[in-house]
């Protein structure tokens, strides 16, 4: 399953527009324990956000769908605002945010990373 983008992937990413502002959703599915892992993921998270002037739109945790087949719930939802598509791969590449990754690789077993524009 899918957790984290590859080279390729951030590469097709910013070959679409990369200084239009984004809205990255986050489906998440956490694996045992991992909801406090991806908590302990969010706080280092937070500065490297804050550093290329990204904010945290909503993050909760997901109940039982009104909708969905089985296995399509999603444990969590996260919503974070970039200024740009360049600033999230900024942030990415960071070497700060970097050691802190394998935070949000342990906790999660899936999850989906789609950009997002107004409509």
């Amino acid at each position: 399953m899918a957790i984290n983008p590859t080279g390729a992937d951030m590469k097709a990413f910013l070959a679409v527009e990369p200084d239009a502002p984004v809205v990255m959703l986050n489906l998440l599915r956490f694996a045992e324990g991992g909801a406090e892992r991806y908590d302990e993921y969010i706080a280092h998270f937070r500065p490297y956000a804050a550093k290329v002037g990204a904010t945290v739109v909503y993050f909760g945790h997901g109940a039982d769908p009104v909708v969905a087949e089985h296995g399509q719930d999603w444990d969590a939802v996260l919503l974070v605002s970039y200024p740009s598509r360049r600033a999230f791969s900024d942030m990415v590449r960071d070497p700060g945010y970097q050691e802190g990754t394998h935070l949000r690789t342990e906790a999660l077993v899936e999850a989906v990373l789609q950009p997002t524009t107004p409509r």
